[in-house]
Formats: structure tokens, C-alpha cells, sequence
């Protein structure tokens, strides 16, 4: 019998447009074919790019707490302009979680507005993203079959380290939704291994330091090319190598892997 001949990986495109400023030249206004975008706002500090994202977004939720944050942070980030009414206009379309850290007035204030309350204090199984997550996907995801969603995390990293670790766990949950988790300093995405990726570089808002890290279980075969230290079918572990402070070199950055990674990249301030 003639050898069967390897399965073709489809193609995954990645790009962090949706944060270059709205009067960049390659920035223009989303069109039919571009991604739809979802912001989920969790219970840390807003990025000082949260109000480019919330404007771009085709939906907002707040997870629990992560109301406090808008309520309070959005005027802190637009000083020039009046609380009240950047309140009025940053509203999340819903509030989703076990609802025990948003402040009550925060709360009111939001459901008088019109805000969705989608209170699961019931479920202590399952983290306030992951319920985010799972909501979007049930209720909008169906909607938008033309193009491809991203759901951008506000608020994923920093703070305690379980939350972090909880929220990476999320990424390999939901690992057919572009989950992009984000902070001032940094984002964070899935590389599943059932794709080949291709990440196009903005390199006036990220790098140039990077790093793919095999989290969840070792990779025995990873090769890159558009970085300084190229991998080629290399191994990677816990215990053993992995691809810390890499740098970008080029415009575009593919990988392949026989397992998922996590592909960060720092953002420039």
C-alpha cells in the first residue's frame, strides 16, 4: 500500500489590530469581513486601552466584579469628560458571575440602565470567565457564523496567581474561540495544535519580546520561523526548555506544534 500522506493543519490567522488607535492608517473602520469583537471586563484594574476596546466591541460583559471596574475606572481613564455621563456611556451589556463582589449600587445603577443581571451564585464549580465565556458563546457565537468572534479579556493577568492560572485554564476549556487575555504589559492566546498559526505582528503597539509556552502538557515537536531564536522540532517542557524573552524579528510569526501553546507577546506603552 502506497504511504498515506500527512493531514494538512488548517491555517489560523491572529492579529492584534483591534488595538492599534482608530487613526492609524491601517486602522480602518470594521467592515463585513472583519472579526467581530466581545469584551469581557474581569475584577482588575482597566488597561488604559479598555474604552478603544469597549467602543469597538459587539458586546460587553462584566464578570461580577468586573462592573466595580468599569464604574469606577472608565471616568479615571477619561478625565476630561463628566462621571456621570461616561457611565451613562460605557454600560455593560451584561453583568454575569456569582455576584459576590460587584457593589450593589454599582449593580442598580447598571440594571437601571437597562444592564442584563445574569446572577449564577449557584454555580461555585466554575470561575466568574468561564461563565462569561460560556454565555457568549451560547448567545452570540450562533449569530455570528460569517466572522470569526475574539473575546478580549480585560483584567486577566496581574493580581492573585491563581486567578491567572484560572484564566489560562479557560483558554484550553474554549480552545476553538479566540480568547485573548490582556494587561497593560502583556496579552496571552491559545495555539491549539489542530492549527498551523500564522500571527501578523503590530509592531507599533507589541514586542518585541514574545514566548511560547507549553502549558497543559509537553510539546515534542514545535518549529517557528519569523523569530530571533527560531524553534525547529524542538521539545519543550516544564522541567526543560521553553521560549521566554524570544523576540519578534518579523512582520508575521508561524507555529506548528504537536501540542497547544501559549503564545505571549509584551505591548508597548
Amino acid at each position: 500500500m502506497a504511504p498515506t500522506a500527512p493531514t494538512q493543519r488548517p491555517t489560523m490567522r491572529h492579529s492584534s489590530a483591534f488595538l492599534l488607535p482608530s487613526t492609524a492608517p491601517s486602522s480602518p473602520a470594521p467592515g463585513p469581513d472583519d472579526a467581530a469583537v466581545a469584551v469581557v471586563v474581569l475584577n482588575q484594574p482597566l488597561p488604559r486601552f479598555a474604552p478603544l476596546l469597549w467602543s469597538r466591541a459587539a458586546v460587553r460583559v462584566c464578570a461580577d466584579g468586573g462592573a466595580n471596574r468599569v464604574f469606577d475606572g472608565m471616568p479615571a481613564l477619561l478625565p476630561g469628560q463628566d462621571p456621570d455621563e461616561v457611565r451613562a456611556s460605557y454600560k455593560p451589556d451584561v453583568i454575569k458571575g456569582d455576584m459576590d463582589s460587584v457593589r450593589p449600587e454599582v449593580k442598580e445603577h447598571y440594571s437601571n440602565l437597562g444592564t442584563r443581571i445574569v446572577d449564577e451564585s449557584h454555580d461555585q464549580d466554575t470561575t466568574d470567565l468561564h461563565k462569561c465565556i460560556a454565555f457568549i458563546a451560547e448567545n452570540y457565537s450562533a449569530t455570528n457564523k460569517s466572522n470569526q468572534l475574539s473575546i478580549l479579556v480585560l483584567g486577566a493577568l496581574g493580581g492573585r496567581f491563581d486567578h491567572e492560572m484560572g484564566n489560562i485554564n479557560v483558554l484550553h476549556l474554549f480552545p476553538s474561540i479566540n480568547i485573548v487575555l490582556l494587561s497593560d504589559d502583556c496579552l496571552i492566546f491559545l495555539l491549539s495544535k489542530m492549527h498551523t498559526h500564522e500571527i501578523h505582528v503590530e509592531k507599533s503597539i507589541e514586542g518585541p519580546h514574545c514566548g511560547l509556552i507549553p502549558i497543559g502538557m509537553p510539546s515534542t515537536s514545535t518549529t517557528t520561523t519569523g523569530l530571533r531564536w527560531n524553534l525547529d522540532n524542538t521539545s519543550m517542557s516544564f522541567g526543560g526548555l521553553i521560549s521566554t524573552s524570544n523576540i519578534v524579528e518579523e512582520d508575521k510569526v508561524t507555529v506548528t506544534s504537536d501540542s497547544d501553546l501559549m503564545w505571549t507577546t509584551s505591548l508597548r506603552k
